[in-house]
């Protein structure tokens, strides 16, 4: 290998492992989902594991529509503040637009970890700051990846779990959004295992 050759691979970014939360309260929520999950891998995100999908109180703004919430692990080359910026393009994609704080929206797509590290920009900041305070992440969380500790406070997630003050209602739907061998063509690679849907799995 020439010398050119070996630093144009040494400058290629590692493929890094992430977290992202995914909810929706308007329209048909699930088809939101499942649509916002085949979009990931054309911004560079291939999905590895999905959680199942929950029926989740709202918590903060109260009087709207229950979500529909769902985990996912992906692995992306892109680095944080590229990745928020694919994220919120998929939302406005799907109808995102701005409105009443922590009101009903479409989807919403949260990065709750990006590898261990710890970002705190104006506009980002990872792990997310407020998801050790939400039983609709923690939960769809803890079912994909149960070992995972945060990075701040080196807590696991079962001991995140029981220090939560949040009481809202998270219930588990018998569906997967989405069969995760459908993104095998994802631009950063194939994901390391699949989750196999129900028999029963319906469409959405």
């Amino acid at each position: 290998m020439s010398t050119s050759n070996a630093k144009r691979t040494l400058k290629r970014p590692a493929l890094r492992r992430i977290y992202l939360s995914l909810g929706s309260n308007m329209g048909k929520r699930r088809a939101n989902i499942r649509e916002a999950l085949r979009r990931l891998p054309r911004e560079r995100i291939a999905l590895r594991r999905i959680s199942s999908l929950y029926r989740t109180e709202p918590v903060e703004y109260r009087e709207q529509r229950w979500f529909v919430n769902c985990v996912v692990e992906a692995a992306t080359k892109l680095a944080p503040v590229p990745l928020l910026r694919s994220l919120k393009r998929i939302e406005k994609q799907l109808g995102r637009a701005p409105g009443i704080p922590k009101g009903p929206r479409p989807i919403d797509i949260d990065i709750l970890f990006y590898e261990n590290r710890v970002v705190r920009q104006r506009a980002l900041r990872i792990p997310h700051p407020r998801f050790a305070d939400r039983r609709f992440v923690l939960i769809p969380l803890a079912e994909i990846a149960p070992a995972l500790c945060d990075p701040v406070s080196g807590l696991t997630l079962s001991r995140l779990m029981r220090r939560t003050s949040d009481r809202s209602r998270v219930i588990k739907m018998a569906n997967h959004p989405l069969r995760i061998e459908s993104q095998r063509k994802a631009a950063v690679g194939k994901p390391s295992a699949a989750n196999r849907p129900s028999a029963t799995e319906r469409k959405a």
